[in-house]
């Protein structure tokens, strides 16, 4: 089956077995406005597996035409449905957003090797 099809509204989808991903998602759906959907990867039954583990390395945010975006801009852009969204724009600040970017990459590979045994990361 190939990845989920763009629907009206942004589609988060995000790692449920992953406890700050949890506790992050249960904060956005209590602020996020209806044109923003989270999706537990895990709920999403009819995926491959090279698509199910694609997606669980990092958040992936599906856009209502189609784009998709990954990791830190994935998850400024779904705070955005939410009143606190401008809280997050910083993060994308030309002078921050490298930094931001390669500490979120260390750390989601860091969490999908702890959580799936599959480590990422490349060694100095």
């Amino acid at each position: 089956m190939p990845l989920p099809l763009p629907i009206h509204c942004a589609q988060l989808f995000y790692d449920g077995r992953c406890r700050l991903c949890a506790r992050e998602m249960a904060l956005l759906r209590k602020y996020k406005t209806n044109r923003l959907v989270l999706t537990d990867i895990h709920s999403l039954l009819r995926l491959a597996d090279a698509e199910r583990e694609l997606l669980l390395k990092e958040l992936h945010l599906l856009l209502p035409d189609g784009n998709w975006l990954r990791g830190v801009d994935a998850s400024v852009t779904a705070w955005s449905h939410t009143p606190l969204g401008f809280l997050l724009r910083p993060l994308r600040w030309p002078v921050v957003a490298h930094l931001v970017d390669k500490l979120y990459a260390h750390w989601a590979d860091s969490r999908y090797c702890k959580l799936y045994g599959t480590c990422l990361i490349k060694e100095p």
